[in-house]
């Protein structure tokens, strides 16, 4: 057998991790970009995902859009690694998932993308699933079984959308406003 396809999802995770920190700074006066490349079957990828986006986001926005940030990134690869089923074409019985994360930070926007090879739309909530008066000391047993990650997005961000792929998989992507450089750090 091949040895790079006898490699444990294991052995990927330590190769993530030696990776995820090459990269500097962003530079929000003329955009910055990043895209990482994950692997769902990888035990630390929700992990390395979060730790990406503060490392890209660190001195560059508020410490409270870099927890939301991470919060939503942390969601949208959690639903890829839980439900995405990758379409016929691009994918081989027992093989591994691809998840690739872009990063665009402008001086106004931050959009994040997360991209997987399941051409299946995500179901975005369109409100909220249970009326207020619902609400007792069993809140989670009114909660709906799935959505709850698109709609914490949702909550978070400015936008959230999604688009097909080209050759299959799709996007989902969010966006978070900046307030005007309120949100930068001073240099």
């Amino acid at each position: 057998m091949d040895a790079r396809k006898a490699r444990l999802p294991e052995d990927l995770a330590q190769d993530l991790d030696a990776y995820a920190h090459w990269f500097v700074a962003p530079d929000p006066s003329s955009g910055h970009f990043l895209t990482l490349t994950l692997f769902a079957e990888c035990r630390s990828t929700a992990r390395v995902a979060r730790d990406t986006t503060s490392v890209f986001l660190r001195g560059a926005v508020s410490d409270e859009l870099m927890y939301d940030a991470r919060l939503a990134v942390s969601e949208l690869v959690g639903n890829v690694v839980n439900h995405a089923v990758p379409d016929n074409c691009q994918a081989v019985p027992g093989g591994i998932r691809r998840i690739d994360v872009t990063f665009k930070l402008y001086p106004k926007w931050l959009f994040i993308g997360v991209t997987d090879e399941d051409s299946t739309p995500p179901l975005l909530p369109m409100g909220d699933f249970y009326s207020p008066e619902l609400m007792t000391e069993l809140s989670e047993a009114v909660l709906a079984d799935n959505g709850r990650g698109l709609m914490l997005t949702q909550r978070m961000a400015s936008a959230v959308w999604w688009t097909p792929g080209q050759r299959g998989g799709k996007t989902v992507w969010c966006r978070f406003d900046l307030d005007s450089g309120a949100e930068r750090s001073p240099h």
